[in-house]
Parts: C-alpha cells; structure tokens; sequence
C-alpha cells in the first residue's frame, strides 16, 4: 500500500505539469480542448493526491511503523487523534497536507470560476498546477511519507509532546489554509497581468477567496500564540519567534492589500500597488514557508534542517523574477484612473495606512533574517531578541490603532479640516477622558499604556458612532425599531459593517495586548507543603497560592503525569484550586511543563510547576499576573466574526454572479 501512495504523488506531479503546460499552450492557441484537458487534469491531481493522503492516513492509524514516517510521528500508545492528525505533525507528512490543500483550492476556484472568468481561466490553471507541482516534488523527490524503513520497528517514537495539545492539532491546518489560499488571489493577478486584464475584475473575482485567506492566517496567529501562551509555560503568548514572524510578515503586506482594493474598486486608483503587494504576499508565504522548513533559522516551531532549503530558494528566486518581470511589462497599463484629490481624504488615510503597515513588515523580516545576513557578513549568527521588536514596531502599531478611528469617520475625495474637526471631535474626547481617568483615578502611570489604551477608546468611540450613525438613520426613515435597523443596516453593507466589526476585534486584542505587555507582575518561590506565596498586582489585587503536595500517576499513553495541588485565594477569599503539571512521555523521554490557570475579564493568574524535590515535600512555582488578556482571545473572536459578516455573499452579489455568466460570449470560452 505504500507503493501505492508513492506511485499516486508521481503520477499527480507528472499531470500537475502536464496541466500547467497544456493550459498555457491552449490558451495561446486558442484551443478549447487543450484548455478542458488540462481543467480535467487538474481534477486529476486532486484525486490522485487525496488517494496518497487517505493511505498515509490509514498507515498512522493501523500503524505501519516499516513507513518511516509512521514511526517517527506515531505509536502505538497514542490515541485515534493523534494517529490521525500526525498527518501534518512531521515535516514530510505536513507537506503532503500542504500540497493536498493547495490541491483542494486549484479545484474548487476551477468549479466555481470556470464559466465567468474564460479568459483568465487557463494562465490560474497555469500558475496554481505549476505551483502544486513543486510542493508535490518536494515530497516525491525529499520528503516522501512514503519511504520505508529496512526493518520493522515494534512501536513508533510518537508525536512530539509539544504537538500533543487541542491548539497545535488545529493551529497548523488553519494556518496552512490561509497560506495556500493567497495562490488563488495570486494567481489571478498573474493571469491579469498576462492577459493584460489589468481592472478591478480580478479583484472583484478573488475578494472572498483573499479574506478567506486572510481570516485563516490570523486565525493561525492567534491560535500559535493560545498554544505559546498555555503550553510553552513562559508566561507569554508572543516571543517574536523567527517563525511566528514567518507567519506574520504575509499578513502585514495582505492587510494593506485588503485595504487599498477598496480604491482601486472606488476610484480606479492603486493598481500599482495593488497588484505588487499581492504578488510580495504570495512570496511572502513560499518565503516564511523556507523559513520554517529549511531549519536555516533556530526556533522552537521550526521542522529539522533538511535539504528543502535550496530547492524553496530556486522557487522563490524564480517566481519573484517572472512575477516581477510581468509587473514591469505591464506599468503603463496598471496607471490609475483617477488622481488624489486631497490629502484631507479616505484615500490619503488608506494610502498612509499602507505604508505603516509595510514599514511595519520590513521591520519584522529584517530583524528575523538579521542572524542570516551577519552570519554571512560577519561570520556570527547575532540574534535579534523582543526588545529589537517592540521598540521598533510600538509606534507603527500606535498609528495604524489612530488611523483605524480616523479612516471610517472622512469621506472620498476631499474634506475640510473643519468638517474633519467635528467628525474627529467626540472620538478624541472619549479618548483624552479615558487617559485622564486611567492617570488620575486608576493610577496607570506608563506613558505607552495611557496611549495605548487612550487610542483604544478613540478608536472604539470612532467606530460605533459610524454603527450609530447608520442606525439612527434607518430608525428616522424607516421607522425600525434600534435592534432591526442594526441587524438590517449589517445585512445590507456587509463589506463595510463586517469591516467595523474587524477594527472592534483588533481593538480588544490591543487591550489585552496593552494591559499584559505592561501590567504583568511575576514571582517565583520554593514551597515546602502548607506554606503560602503572594502575588499582588497594584490594579488587580492580591492572590495567595497554598502548597497541599503532589500527586503523580501514569496514563494510558506512556505519560507520567506530576500534579501540584494549590488552594488560590483572591484578596483574602477563597478562589478555588490551581493544578499545575509537569508529564514526562517515557517514549521521547521529553518532559512538558503545563500551566494552570484562573481566568477572568480582569486577568489571568497563571501558575507553573517549575520542579520539586524528593516526593514532593518542597517544590518550585513560577507565578504570573497577567491582566486584561483575555481580551485579547475575546478579540479574536470578534475578529473572525466580523471577516464572516464582511465575506459573507449578499443577494445582489449572487445576482451579479448570475448575470455575468449569463453574459459571458460563446466565442470567449473554450469547449468544455
């Protein structure tokens, strides 16, 4: 059965290329079989791929531990789960998943687009197979799941613990999605630029599939930092880790693009811009991908270091050149219809935007790639740590949190400051009166927390004025009660409404972020049984931890599992228990550290067993105060909330949908 996945992934490389090369042909010869050919061929490397990854699948479940593969991410001890999804769990299984996904995609965009977008069709066809190709050569040629080993091990060496959490198992498919969906925007930017349809209908096109996209790959970021923050046990959820960065970088160039496509579609303006913040996206994806899998960059996250790495550098290096290549022969074509009319315009604002969430990208790839250059330079790997990070990004994140409030509240085209004052004018006093009341009532003292915060409200104000703004007009004209008019003015302007809900969201998450960064209070201390430690944060108050002893027994899976029982009390009042871990898998003989934690709105009290000694009569406790970080997970829910409003296909877009294909000519398609 292993041959027979092998055998699967040749045949889906063989036709990948053949796809690719037949669609070009096809459509420089207008040949509508050539073009259905290579449309069917394309189906067929979805096939013959799902075929290799339901045999690897059945291979970790029944336990074929002759595969390698099988054997290095799977026992025996190890629960259906687990065997199922160790699928992505090892580097040549996770590029399987990887070129099955992207797979998936270049089928349904085949599906859903192939009667509209005639023209474009075969170059997409073109630039996703050739793109599938290279992964699924990759794993036939140097990472094949399907190798086997000379001798038929008596168990597998499992699943790294570290996986072995409900967050990684489901972080690594989500983020895999919003990379592989940036081919299909991609994608058509290439075949526009080929087939010098150079408009918004390629935006128009891939709008759904970039916020698809994009919700995926910050669902991933939040998800890795959920994982971070209630596994790695340090207390934080970001580190600045080469490969979060990875992860990060794209989603710094395609939230810009998210914005700008709205001038474009509005004014004709940006396309430029437009088409080559798309295309560093995309390479973006491939390049973070290198990042992760070449084991060039030393991180927690990333797979060993393999001989991958040359292989993405010839990908990236060529796809750059032709993307660019295109870009440049089509300049004059990509010129904008229409002029800024004002700096004191939505435009402005949105074009400023831009620019800080770039210069925000190019600070994080050069301080993650900082080791790289002076190990070439200098000859010594010199790494980059948070500070480098935080002071640099700080001030951009600050800008783009102002210009979140300003942006929605000023028209297109031109306004006058007068109007831009009144507009501007309850927003910065809520803002000025939160910092005020922070500084003098609170007794927050830290500048960067009064201005974070402070710009957080600003914000916030900004933005519900707007949803008030269209509530009360439906109210006044239609009569509707508040609770309708919200639900029917959201329903009628998705795009814009679902994008308010987003700015909500990353709100939150800048509180939870703010109140975390700079409140977190930390302390350590070694407990003999029955004795107390305190743990006082200035606005949160005071918690005391006492130590009651350990327990420990083992599980089913091959884990030895410490616990340490602590009765918590919250300024003087019982608060219940916390149970922090400590598992030991005998098999990797690896031990994990798991925090326990109490969670409110306010903060997270969050314990860690750092050691003990002999049967538990003393032991170690690392202990943090956390405040206002739940926000931040409320805030990505919000997220992801509004990104599904914002996505969500209206009626009349269904109707435009209808229409199009209605009036796409004969003569412009090729036969099926």
């Amino acid at each position: 059965m292993p041959n027979v996945g092998y055998v699967a992934l040749t045949l889906a490389l063989a036709l990948a290329v053949y796809a690719a090369v037949v669609a070009v042909v096809g459509a420089k010869r207008r040949t509508g079989e050539l073009i259905a050919s290579a449309r069917n061929a394309a189906f067929g490397v979805t096939g013959l791929i799902t075929l290799a990854v339901i045999i690897i699948e059945y291979l970790l479940i029944t336990g074929h531990y002759q595969t390698k593969y099988v054997a290095e991410v799977s026992n025996r001890a190890a629960p259906i789960f687990y065997r199922v999804t160790a699928l992505w769990g090892g580097q040549d299984g996770s590029l399987l998943f990887w070129s099955w996904l992207m797979s998936i995609f270049a089928a349904l965009v085949l599906l859903r687009k192939w009667g509209s977008m005639r023209v474009m069709m075969p170059y997409v066809i073109g630039v996703t197979q050739i793109t599938v190709a290279f992964f699924v050569g990759l794993v036939v040629f140097v990472a094949n799941p399907f190798e086997q080993l000379d001798f038929v091990p008596a168990d597998g060496s499992g699943l790294n613990p570290l996986l072995r959490h409900f967050g990684m198992i489901i972080h690594p498919p989500i983020l895999y999605i919003g990379f592989v969906s940036f081919v299909i925007p991609y994608a058509f930017a290439i075949a526009a630029l080929i087939t010098r349809q150079t408009g918004d209908l390629w935006l128009r096109t891939t709008r759904r599939w970039t916020l698809t996209a994009w919700v995926f790959l910050s669902g991933g970021l939040l998800l890795g930092g959920w994982w971070a923050y209630d596994v790695l046990g340090w207390g934080g959820y970001w580190g600045w880790d080469p490969v979060e960065n990875a992860s990060l970088i794209p989603w710094l160039v395609a939230t810009p693009f998210l914005h700008s496509v709205m001038m474009q579609e509005n004014r004709g303006m940006l396309k430029r811009w437009n088409m080559a913040l798309i295309i560093l996206t995309f390479c973006l994806v491939i390049e973070g991908t290198f990042l992760t899998r070449s084991g060039v960059i030393s991180s927690v996250h990333t797979f060993a270091q393999s001989a991958i790495g040359p292989l993405f550098l010839v990908f990236i290096g060529l796809m750059f050149i032709a993307s660019f290549y295109l870009f440049v022969s089509r300049w004059n074509e990509l010129s904008s219809d229409n002029e800024m009319d004002s700096l004191l315009s939505r435009e402005s604002v949105f074009l400023l935007n831009n620019l800080i969430f770039i210069g925000l990208a190019v600070a994080v790839w050069w301080g993650t790639h900082f080791p790289l250059f002076s190990e070439a330079l200098m000859g010594e790997k010199i790494v980059v740590g948070p500070p480098f990070f935080e002071q640099t990004t700080a001030p951009l994140w600050a800008i783009i949190l102002l210009l979140m409030g300003v942006a929605p509240l000023i028209p297109w085209r031109r306004a006058s400051l007068k109007k831009i004052g009144d507009t501007l004018l309850w927003p910065a006093v809520v803002g000025l009166a939160t910092i005020a009341l922070l500084y003098t009532v609170v007794g927050v003292q830290i500048f960067g927390a009064l201005l974070g915060f402070g710009l957080c409200a600003f914000t916030l104000a900004a933005t519900l004025i707007e949803y008030w703004r269209g509530v009360s007009a439906r109210h006044r004209s239609k009569g509707e009660s508040y609770p309708v008019a919200l639900w029917r003015l959201i329903g009628r302007n998705r795009r814009r409404y679902g994008g308010y809900l987003i700015h909500i969201g990353i709100i939150l998450v800048a509180i939870g972020v703010v109140g975390s960064r700079f409140y977190q209070v930390e302390t350590q201390r070694n407990l003999a049984v029955g004795e107390t430690m305190t743990i006082n944060s200035e606005f949160i108050g005071s918690y005391e931890l006492t130590y009651r002893g350990l327990r420990e027994g083992a599980s089913p899976d091959d884990r030895i599992i410490t616990e340490a029982l602590l009765d918590v009390k919250f300024n003087g009042q019982p608060a219940g228990e916390l149970i922090p871990t400590r598992e030991f898998f005998v098999v990797q003989e690896q031990p994990m550290t798991i925090p326990d934690k109490r969670s409110t709105l306010a903060d997270d009290l969050y314990v860690i067993l750092a050691g003990w000694e002999g049967s538990g009569e003393t032991a170690t406790f690392k202990a943090y105060i956390n405040p206002l970080v739940n926000w931040l997970w409320i805030g990505g829910i919000v997220f992801v909330l509004g990104t599904l409003v914002a996505a969500w296909p209206t009626s009349l877009e269904s109707s435009e949908r209808v229409a199009s294909r209605a009036k796409v000519p004969a003569t412009a398609a090729p036969a099926k």
